[in-house]
């Protein structure tokens, strides 16, 4: 394996770098989703880090704040792009597409392009974990559009899913 090639050609590097405190409020609060669809906790919290116009397309990072509340996605997988997930607080139930893991504090899972995964918070207590995409990928659109599930009809809810990479097994 070798380095990627150069992307900076300047001499001495720039002051460019982007600092949020743990204090920044939440990009965006979730609302349940009243369909059939993937199931979202009440009062989700996303905060992103690092999105895709932030980064120029080479990664997605975004912390997710879950409440006590039952939620998350179903059984899926992604084409375009892996996905990591780092357990900062509580108990997420993590699936590596062969079984369910209780992850905790500092355990991380990594999911490469088309792998099965999920993930959801049924400890009764609140959780929180980093939740990386690469390449990057407009999800703040996904984050948002996923609480309006249950404004469309089936057809309008599987052209989101392939919108945004998203590709869920049936029950």
């Amino acid at each position: 394996m070798s380095y990627p090639p150069d992307r900076y050609f300047g001499d001495a590097g720039e002051i460019n770098a982007t600092f949020r405190p743990v204090t920044a409020p939440p990009d965006f609060v979730s609302t349940p989703v009243t369909s059939d669809g993937p199931t979202v906790a009440t009062g989700t919290r996303y905060h992103y880090l690092s999105t895709t116009a932030s980064t120029s397309g080479e990664y997605g990072l975004y912390r997710v704040d879950m409440g006590p509340e039952f939620g998350g996605p179903s059984t899926h997988f992604h084409r375009a792009m892996s996905e990591s997930f780092f357990i900062l607080s509580g108990t997420m139930r993590l699936f590596d597409g062969d079984r369910w893991i209780d992850a905790t504090a500092g355990d991380y899972l990594y999911v490469p392009v088309g792998g099965l995964h999920a993930f959801r918070n049924e400890s009764g207590a609140p959780a929180s974990m980093l939740m990386l995409f690469a390449p990057g990928a407009p999800r703040e659109e996904y984050f948002e559009g996923i609480t309006q599930l249950g404004d469309l009809d089936d057809e309008q809810r599987a052209a989101f899913f392939v919108e945004h990479d998203s590709y869920f097994l049936s029950s």
